[in-house]
């Protein structure tokens, strides 16, 4: 078996980095969206991370093909909400249970170590106990739930709040 390397995003990731968001947006509750996005709308995504800072992506890499990532971006657009960030984690559905979500986010939380984050934010839409299980891992706390905040599907989601100290 090829073993899976983890790395900065890069430009050449964007087709299959959307292809792995489109599968989530079209078949699964996971993300709000509804219409499928274009590489116009995940560049602007991409454009917004850096080297170093409070937002970076990294994406797990398998015979030259991206299998996911992990990435942290503005959680408000308002200034004193700057030292809080949001997580969000993103695998191809046959990278799922094989412990790829653990170390994308060891990667990422390691490589924000030493920037000015107090809190990082991760929004989960329920059920899904294998998220909740990989934010507790990493010492996410439930906060609250959101009831019947997003419709798809013909149907309402609820989205459990979780928050995670950085120091």
């Amino acid at each position: 078996m090829t073993e899976i390397g983890i790395r900065r995003a890069e430009q050449g990731d964007l087709p299959e980095l959307l292809e792995i968001y489109n599968h989530y947006v079209v078949n699964t509750s996971i993300t709000f969206d509804i219409e499928p996005r274009t590489l116009e709308q995940r560049q602007t995504w991409l454009d917004g991370f850096a080297r170093s800072g409070r937002y970076q992506c990294f994406v797990a890499v398998k015979d030259g093909r991206a299998m996911g990532w992990s990435s942290s971006h503005r959680y408000n657009e308002r200034a004193a909400y700057d030292t809080t960030v949001s997580s969000t984690i993103y695998l191809a559905a046959e990278a799922c249970g094989q412990g790829l979500g653990k170390r994308l986010y060891a990667t990422l939380f390691e490589a924000l170590k030493g920037e000015d984050i107090h809190r990082i934010f991760g929004g989960i839409t329920l059920p899904n106990a294998a998220s909740v299980g990989l934010h507790r891992s990493f010492g996410f706390q439930e906060i609250g739930v959101y009831r019947e905040v997003g419709r798809k599907f013909g149907r309402f989601w609820d989205v459990g709040a979780y928050l995670r100290p950085f120091h």
